[in-house]
């Protein structure tokens, strides 16, 4: 591609509403204009990329033998309240009328659809297992979108379905897909962790995040330091612990007026965070309240205490009024010794022994108290978050933690969408089973936005040189003076092109120092600066986008090929 018939459009403005590095960068560099709120134009420069992204993707779902479909953007109410999901879905999902006053959504996603789709031809245990999977636009009505299109209102996604006999062989696709999506995010050159991860509204039971690590990553990731195990820091397992020490203390009621905070309570009795145990109410899965008692130094996961079985789900905290009520004291001062509700127990708080907590009485607490002897709890379980340094779950390594990006998540579905909306097949036996079903998504969209926060410096993107726009970047040097250097780099860039290389020639006849400001600022991988003074000595100036500077090269297309290889 010349640049002289691309619409280039660089600036060295930082735009006001961007606030992390990919959103900035990618409005400098063209990539994207935006059209409102969450709403991007994707620009040549910036098409070439996504469309780089895309058939990686496409190739490796081909490799993995699903089928490519292409399915409507805007679904039928029916379809959706079919499953359940209409409700569900809250003010995220764009609703909209037709002419006749039939109700429709913008598709978030398309698990209505498929299922819809798939009991219209699949009959029998013979047309499975199948696969079906798109790459096309989704809306999700996000309250606050931000950070650029990696949390835009419109999106481009890549979303697969597939359908089984037997959980068994929905396990096997679950696999074939997550090798699949390593491959992908492997050649899409970052560093990046498949992840254990809740499933959310979507719903099912195992399902895997592949984060991109970096540090505008709104997702805070627990991995094991020496070991192989990852996970969402809403779902990362704690594990349980050895039973507490023999009681040594008495139980003693302590004057703690003001200190509510365990932090308060902590200092006011110079006593460790580790040493309290402090109670957060909860409504009861049958009614009622239910007690949580957590380690002072850890915090409540909500995904985890929401799908506890004796938590009403969503997780929700008991009323002031309520508390005061039943146990006769603020909150702040409560405790499970005379606790007047159910108690669970997180598994690191039924290991203390000694331990502070409150009195359920204004401005008091005990000390000395034990677990068996003064209180108790209906069971154990795994309900706080991890903490760097907890040990990993598997046994091999300890936590510590990492910022990713989510570009990928796939799920093992089961049959909650094909039994909602009633879709079977015959089995051997001709009778009529309702398949299992899994989804695999993929943020296409996303994933240019979150390589770009792995890959930048102060200059501006480093693309991979799998989804750079241009692998190769040819600038001659007064080309518009010297013949000789406009037939070199015609020359080289006619080889290039020759050989599938994508390669970009400025002939914008700009001076060097903007030609190499705006190479660095779009991030092409490989850059080729052809000179007067270079081709006195048959040589060309060969720069990679990372390295700190530039090298000489024997000026030929085999020592060009050389470096991109």
């Amino acid at each position: 591609m010349r640049l002289s018939r691309f619409p280039l459009a660089t600036t060295k403005e930082m735009p006001a509403d961007a606030q992390v590095i990919s959103h900035q960068l990618m409005q400098r560099a063209g990539y994207i204009r935006k059209l409102g709120a969450g709403l991007y134009t994707w620009m040549p420069i910036g098409l070439k990329v996504l469309q780089k992204i895309e058939g990686i993707v496409r190739e490796e779902m081909n490799r993995a033998g699903a089928l490519e479909t292409l399915m409507p953007a805007i679904h039928p109410a029916e379809l959706w309240q079919e499953s359940g999901r209409w409700e569900i879905m809250g003010a995220e999902m764009l609703r909209l009328k037709d002419r006749h006053g039939a109700e429709f959504c913008y598709g978030p996603t398309h698990e209505e659809v498929i299922v819809h789709t798939a009991r219209q031809d699949i009959r029998s245990y013979k047309q499975l297992p199948i696969n079906y999977y798109q790459i096309q636009t989704k809306f999700r009505d996000e309250r606050r979108p931000r950070f650029g299109v990696m949390r835009a209102r419109e999106f481009i996604m890549k979303d697969a379905y597939s359908f089984h006999m037997t959980h068994e062989d929905l396990a096997r696709e679950y696999d074939n897909m997550r090798q699949a999506y390593i491959r992908i995010f492997t050649r899409l050159g970052v560093d990046f962790r498949p992840v254990q991860a809740d499933s959310g509204n979507i719903g099912g039971s195992a399902s895997e995040e592949f984060h991109i690590l970096a540090g505008a990553g709104e997702d805070l990731l627990a991995v094991a330091e020496g070991g192989s195990y990852a996970a969402n820091i809403e779902a990362a397992a704690t594990l349980p612990q050895p039973a507490p020490a023999a009681p040594s203390a008495t139980l003693s009621k302590v004057s703690t007026p003001g200190q509510k905070t365990c932090e308060q309570v902590s200092k006011f009795l110079s006593v460790p965070l580790t040493g309290k145990v402090k109670l957060l109410v909860v409504k009861g899965a049958e009614g009622g309240l239910v007690a949580i008692a957590l380690r002072g130094d850890h915090q409540l996961n909500e995904v985890k205490a929401g799908k506890h079985p004796l938590v009403a789900s969503p997780l929700t905290l008991a009323d002031p009024a309520e508390v005061q009520r039943l146990f006769g004291a603020e909150v702040g001062y409560l405790g499970p010794v005379g606790c007047p509700v159910p108690v669970i127990a997180d598994h690191a708080a039924a290991a203390v022994a000694d331990f502070v907590c409150g009195a359920n009485e204004n401005d008091h607490h005990l000390s000395g108290a034990n677990w068996g002897r003064d209180c108790s709890y209906v069971e154990q379980a795994d309900l706080r978050n991890v903490v760097e340094g907890d040990p990993s779950p598997d046994g091999v390594g300890t936590i510590k933690f990492y910022r990713g990006i989510e570009g990928g998540h796939i799920f093992q579905l089961g049959r909650k969408y094909t039994e909602a909306m009633r879709f079977s097949v015959l089995n051997e036996a001709g009778e009529a089973v309702t398949p299992y079903m899994g989804c695999y998504g993929i943020g296409v969209s996303r994933l240019a936005a979150a390589v770009i926060e792995q890959k930048h410096d102060a200059n501006g993107i480093i693309w991979p040189d799998a989804v750079a726009p241009f692998r190769v970047l040819i600038c001659p040097i007064g080309s518009d003076r010297s013949p000789a250097v406009k037939d070199a780099a015609e020359a080289l860039y006619a080889a290039l092109q020759a050989k599938g290389i994508d390669v970009a020639l400025d002939d914008r006849g700009q001076r060097p120092g903007s030609m190499f400001a705006d190479a660095d600022l779009i991030g092409i991988p490989h850059r080729i600066v052809i000179g007067d003074k270079g081709l006195a000595t048959q040589q060309y100036e060969y720069k990679q986008r990372a390295a700190a500077a530039a090298e000489m090269i024997p000026a030929t297309v085999e020592a060009v090929l050389a470096k991109l290889a």
